[in-house]
């Protein structure tokens, strides 16, 4: 019990990093044997991330639409949370472009084939994705089964398939009932915030496992990757990470500025979904730890959180959406000779802000998100498949500057309404562990 209660004392993201350089000592000494030995470590952990994912957003959305009603418009939060999701968007779009037409990833690139484990994919129309935000069956979109096309071209049933767009809109729809119905249904109103009590908690323990998870997952990846795959496109890799890193410094800490706050207490407050962002590759795995750390650490009301980090889990992909699929136009345009024209550039920038929004909940947003600008910028997509081996490695990053974006809208628009505490902010601890929250 003493060696537990010590372990919980150190500051959850030091355990976090103790976890992720000793995975890649072991993923590193061990070779292709870490993956067997340590990998099923790593799937468990974001197993039981997914597990909870769902309940959690379920229960904590009907409760706070229920919740803001009261306090703001909620029509007026999401119309200020979306407008920053479009603002950061473009400015990653840019990023990505002035960092690949500086570098040039795509000049003087080794001859690489295309990964022989890549499809194309197909990209579904916006009216499709704007009628599958709407669930033909709840039951369905709460248990993850959404569609897939089979060999014959038929469109049938598929478990892990399901978006959790669907899954937000009934609950939405659930805590609008809730609210109309007034003091008829007090008790209906009281259970549910139990409930979401009952998952914060689920959560603060199921928490507690990832610096094992993450063990698992850098021991695996370390040792299944090694350097052959990544030697040839070791340009492309330093570009992708380099623009996210300055997007997340420069820019997100510019906005922070702007708004008079400290982006060091921001990253630090957002250090553990960062972490689990990164080591995950999912924004959806990451999307509770980001959640307790924007409430817990950072001070943004809980309420107001609980909508807007699962719809930003959903929409706002600056790292997959925007930053990816600019550097891809650019490194395709390098690698051919074929030069972006001046349309082009305007065509990727509106294609990538768009385009990540209408490919919400769409399995394999990065791939299907350089598709979309490829296909409207007129490039080839082959470049895609040429990335594909490279993926994982691109991901992490990806991911990591997606789910830094998810939780510093919402600490702007709280900032912007009065829905943040300064005192809680300003603290910015970094523990998002067992223990319950004072604040939030």
């Amino acid at each position: 019990m003493k060696l537990i209660q010590a372990w919980l004392k150190i500051p959850f993201w030091q355990r976090v990093v103790a976890g992720f350089v000793l995975g890649a000592l072991a993923g590193w000494a061990l070779g292709p044997r870490a993956e067997t030995w340590f990998g099923p470590l790593g799937e468990l952990y974001v197993t039981l991330i997914k597990m909870i994912a769902i309940p959690l957003v379920f229960f904590a959305v009907i409760n706070a639409i229920s919740a803001l009603s009261g306090q703001k418009s909620i029509a007026a939060l999401g119309a200020r949370t979306f407008g920053w999701f479009v603002i950061t968007a473009s400015l990653a779009v840019g990023v990505g472009l002035l960092v690949g037409t500086i570098l040039q990833p795509g000049s003087g690139a080794p001859s690489i084939a295309i990964d022989p484990a890549w499809k194309p994919r197909d990209v579904p129309s916006p009216v499709r994705v704007l009628l599958d935000v709407v669930p033909a069956n709840p039951f369905f979109a709460l248990a993850g089964i959404g569609t897939r096309t089979n060999a014959a071209g038929e469109t049938v049933l598929a478990a892990g398939r399901g978006s959790i767009l669907p899954v937000i809109f009934f609950a939405a729809l659930l805590g609008f009932a809730m609210v109309k119905l007034g003091d008829r249904v007090s008790e209906a109103r009281r259970l549910t915030a139990q409930l979401s009590e009952i998952m914060i908690q689920v959560t603060r323990f199921v928490l507690e496992v990832t610096p094992i998870g993450t063990f698992g997952l850098i021991a695996a990846l370390v040792g299944a990757y090694g350097f052959e795959k990544l030697l040839p496109l070791g340009n492309f890799v330093l570009a992708l990470y380099l623009a996210c890193a300055l997007h997340i410094v420069f820019v997100y800490g510019g906005l922070l500025v702007a708004h008079g706050l400290n982006p060091l207490k921001f990253f630090r407050g957002a250090a553990p979904g960062m972490q689990v962002a990164f080591v995950s590759s999912s924004s959806f795995a990451a999307m509770p730890v980001a959640l307790r750390s924007i409430t817990h650490n950072l001070g943004v009301n809980r309420d107001y959180a609980s909508f807007a980090v699962p719809l930003g889990a959903s929409i706002k992909m600056d790292g997959c959406g925007a930053i990816y699929p600019a550097l891809c136009a650019v490194f395709i345009s390098q690698y051919t000779g074929v030069p972006l024209t001046g349309n082009q550039y305007l065509i990727v920038l509106i294609a990538s802000v768009l385009g990540s929004f209408g490919t919400a909940g769409v399995p394999g947003t990065a791939v299907v998100m350089a598709t979309v600008v490829l296909s409207a910028a007129g490039l080839p997509l082959e470049t895609i498949g040429y990335l594909y081996a490279i993926d994982r490695i691109l991901d992490m990053m990806r991911t990591l500057t997606n789910v830094t974006g998810q939780m510093l809208v919402p600490v702007l628009v709280a900032r912007e309404t009065g829905l943040l505490d300064r005192q809680t902010y300003d603290a910015a601890p970094t523990n998002v562990g067992i223990e319950s929250p004072t604040r939030g």
